[in-house]
Parts: structure tokens; C-alpha cells; sequence
């Protein structure tokens, strides 16, 4: 039921989820920095990355009480760019707006020192985003309240969009 004009919000994640640990770990090796470093948001580099994974069925179980819920991609290895479009149906793209939600800084940190560029970021990580639930642009609202009032903490972060012939299934503008 996934169609152009569908909303994809996103449920914050708690860090990485133990996904892309032999990149973190290159990137802590390579930049000669010890593990109890410490990062902008004040957690140890260890902490950051060590922080369990959240779990959303709870939450998600709840929306669905209230609103139609089209889709769900949890972001796990693959990140945004690969979870993403496997929900979707065959002519439809998502379209995630850079920016739109508060990344955690461990990502910023890891994309500094590893020189990661923004695709591979979004391709291995879930860069703040551990969840992402699509529905009709007219209950994007009260997904997110539904959602908020569950405890978690939610982005508007994309659209679904027709896909032009030789794009991408998800891209990040």
C-alpha cells in the first residue's frame, strides 16, 4: 500500500545497534584514540558504542492502535540506504532529508576521523535512525504523537517519491 506522497518518519536509535563495528573499529585503530574518549555529548567513545540496542515493538504496537501503519524498516547493517527500499514497492523511491533529525555524536565523530563520506555513512550506518515507519502524508501527525506518547522520539525524515529510471530505491538530499 506503499505509495508516492507516503511519509517515512523515523524512531531515534540509542547509537549504532551493533551494526558496522568493523568500521568503528578500523576508525578507532586508525586514529590512535582510546576507547574512553571522550565525545561532544559527553559519553565515552566505549559507551557511545557499547550503548544497547533500543527495541520498538512496544512502541510500534501501540501506534498501530491508532493510525495505519504502510511500512517498517528497522536500519540495521545496510543502514538507511539499503533497509529502506526493501519495504517498498516496485516504481517508488524514498527521499531522506538530510538534516531533518538530531544525529547522535558518535556518528559525527566516526565520519570525522575515519573521513567517511556522507554516502558511506548512511550506507553502513543508521546515523540516528534505528527505525523508520512510512504512512499517508494525512496520518504523518498522529503517527507522531501516537508514537511520542509510546516514548519514543520521532522525525519526519523523508517521502516516498515515484522513481525516475536509473536512480536509487532510497537517496539523501
Amino acid at each position: 500500500r506503499i505509495k508516492p506522497g507516503d511519509v517515512v518518519l523515523g524512531l531515534a536509535s540509542s547509537g549504532p545497534h551493533s551494526n558496522g563495528f568493523s568500521l568503528i573499529r578500523k576508525v578507532v585503530e586508525v586514529s590512535g584514540k582510546p576507547w574512553t574518549t571522550k565525545l561532544s555529548d559527553g559519553k565515552t567513545l566505549a559507551d557511545a558504542v557499547m550503548e544497547p540496542t533500543r527495541i520498538y515493538v512496544k512502541p510500534v504496537l501501540e501506534a498501530m492502535k491508532s493510525v495505519t501503519i504502510k511500512g517498517m524498516a528497522h536500519i540495521t547493517g545496510g543502514g538507511l540506504l539499503e533497509n529502506i527500499p526493501r519495504v517498498l514497492p516496485e516504481g517508488t523511491q524514498c527521499v531522506i532529508k538530510a538534516g531533518s533529525w538530531k544525529r547522535p555524536a558518535v556518528f559525527d565523530w566516526l565520519q570525522e576521523e575515519g573521513h567517511i563520506e556522507d554516502h558511506e555513512m548512511y550506507r553502513v550506518f543508521n546515523n540516528g535512525i534505528g527505525m523508520a515507519v512510512i504512512v499517508a502524508a494525512e496520518d504523518a501527525e498522529k503517527a507522531q504523537k501516537a508514537l511520542k506518547a509510546a516514548g519514543e522520539t520521532v522525525y519526519r525524515i523523508g517521502v516516498i517519491e515515484a522513481l525516475p529510471a536509473g536512480e536509487a530505491a532510497c537517496a539523501v538530499r
